[in-house]
């Protein structure tokens, strides 16, 4: 659990980091599902990093330069008639009881309390993006106190993007957070077993997905993602999610699945036989697979340029592939100009925390991100044969008994002071556990 006093915390940091200027973070709005009928509701990632506060329609303002309020919270008021139809809301007098803002005051009132939150400011951090009905908010705030400028010399004569302050931040996990990410790992990893256990011929996909997604829900989690459960040639879409087909004896199963916990996420990927053997072929790609992944997590040290993390990987199935027959040429070529793309044509990992794919610098121009303690990634190397894979000139065409075949193995890995931790070593890996 995140205390509210690492909430303050976060919030000191980023304003210690910010020239002088005031903060602004919105909540997400409500996603209509169908007709009158939403989505469950899911606080935007950075509001919730620095609030902790899990209602839609509010803001948070960070005015450091005021004299009396820092930290400012604008939220719905109390409505009975509203919370009898869609749950309790917490209300102005209780918001600030429980999450440490210095005045609270109801969201209607935004447009009247903002702009003084705003005249000492030299810039306004906020991110423009996808809420454009908020975005014309602030442009109308900073407009108007443009206009002034002039008779007063002060006031935001920038809008500057505070995520370029706030998502190193998030880079780095806390103790408190990382443990939430081993609860979500740790359910993710049954999860995962358990359909190793479950999956045969003649089930469909959709049951291993009820079956995954009811062990989350026991456990207090939800899907961190849409789960993916691809059999047979459907393992080479990398997003599928229809996940409807009956699984055969020689299929293999490839399973991309995590569980949320307290807005942390997990991220896992197995590919065994559904029949409990590899054919030969299935076997060879399987075991390329995996040994790219493991000499990808043998680049997890601090220190480390994240960019080690995929060129390892890559060299690694390349050559693999070459000694198949699969690609020819010169090793170097092939990687320079990516023609190794048609077997496998994602990154090998991401950035892991409050989002899936979250927040964070891969490369800083010509400089690689370097690894640090409390990143958090996944590693997760595959080949696709899809059975209609399109070939890059001077390559030779795939023979038939490879087609249709699609692995990928995932695990979410935490740089260490000394190295790297896998937290989802629960789910085993080597040939003899996906034949179980």
């Amino acid at each position: 659990m995140i205390t509210q006093a690492e909430y303050r915390q976060r919030r000191e940091q980023l304003m210690a980091n910010m020239k002088q200027g005031t903060a602004i973070f919105r909540s997400s709005p409500m996603a209509v599902m169908h007709n009158d009928v939403e989505y469950n509701f899911r606080q935007d990632s950075d509001f919730f990093y620095l609030t902790g506060f899990n209602e839609p329609n509010a803001v948070a303002v960070l005015a450091p330069h005021h004299e009396e309020h820092r930290y400012i919270l604008f939220v719905q008021p109390k409505d009975p008639e509203k919370e009898t139809w869609s749950g309790y809301i917490t209300g102005v007098e209780k918001a600030k009881e429980l999450y440490g803002a210095d005045e609270v005051y109801p969201i209607n009132e935004l447009d009247e309390k903002l702009p003084q939150y705003l005249q000492k400011a030299e810039r306004i951090y906020y991110r423009l993006g996808r809420d454009e009905k908020f975005n014309e908010t602030i442009l109308k705030h900073w407009q108007r106190l443009l206009r002034v400028y002039p008779k007063h010399g002060t006031g935001p004569i920038a809008i500057e993007d505070v995520c370029t302050i706030l998502h190193p931040m998030r880079l780095i996990k806390s103790e408190a957070e990382l443990a939430l990410m081993r609860k979500a790992t740790e359910i993710s990893v049954k999860a995962h077993n358990h359909a190793l256990e479950f999956a045969q011929p003649g089930r469909y996909e959709y049951e291993i997905q009820a079956e995954i997604e009811h062990i989350f829900g026991l456990n207090g989690g939800t899907i961190a993602y849409p789960s993916i459960v691809a059999s047979g040639k459907n393992a080479c879409i990398l997003h599928y999610v229809e996940n409807n087909c009956q699984m055969q004896d020689n299929d293999l199963l490839l399973i991309d699945a995590g569980c949320c916990y307290q807005y942390y996420n997990g991220d896992i990927t197995r590919t065994f036989p559904v029949g409990g053997k590899f054919t030969p072929e299935q076997k060879i790609i399987y075991e390329l697979v995996l040994k790219a992944q493991l000499a990808a997590i043998e680049q997890v040290k601090p220190g480390n340029p994240y960019k080690n993390i995929h060129d390892t990987a890559v060299r690694v199935l390349v050559e693999g592939l070459m000694d198949l027959g699969l690609l020819v040429g010169d090793i170097e070529e092939i990687i320079k100009e990516e023609k190794y793309k048609p077997f496998y044509m994602h990154r090998t990992g991401h950035w892991l925390g409050l989002d899936v794919h979250d927040v964070g610098v891969y490369q800083w121009g010509e400089n690689p991100q370097p690894l640090q303690p409390g990143q958090v990634l996944t590693i997760e190397p595959g080949i696709y044969i899809s059975p209609n894979i399109k070939l890059v000139e001077g390559q030779p065409e795939v023979p038939e008994c490879w087609r249709g075949i699609g692995v990928r193995i995932e695990d979410d890995v935490l740089v260490t002071s000394e190295g790297y931790e896998v937290l989802t070593a629960g789910v085993s890996k080597s040939v003899e556990a996906m034949e179980r």
